[in-house]
């Protein structure tokens, strides 16, 4: 294990900067508890002329927690529930996930 890679252990464990979720697998009855970092960034889209903000719920997940993430699967936060859109994408050291996330329906 790297130092980095005992750092983001550390970080992850701590209950002030991370929080429990579960992540529910879309295609097979797979299910396990994940800690994740929570981001809500506003987005700005140009159409035209026009320029719009909408919100957006991102997740940063260890890849050791979660190996393998895909379009579609669930993940609860609390009483909240998320699908995830779009394809997850991993950092440079190939360590955490970052993940597109909508309201589930």
């Amino acid at each position: 294990m790297t130092v980095f890679a005992a750092a983001m252990d550390r970080i992850y464990a701590n209950p002030s900067m991370a929080v429990t979720a579960l992540w529910i697998s879309a295609t097979t009855s797979e299910e396990r508890s994940i800690r994740v970092f929570r981001r809500a960034p506003d987005r700005i889209t140009e159409f035209g002329a026009g320029r719009f903000v909408s919100d957006t719920t991102m997740v940063d997940v260890r890849v050791a927690d979660l190996p393998d993430p895909r379009t579609g699967d669930l993940i609860v936060i609390g009483a909240d529930s998320y699908t995830i859109q779009g394809e997850p994408v991993r950092d440079r050291e190939r360590l955490v996930w970052t993940v597109d996330l909508r309201p589930a329906t």
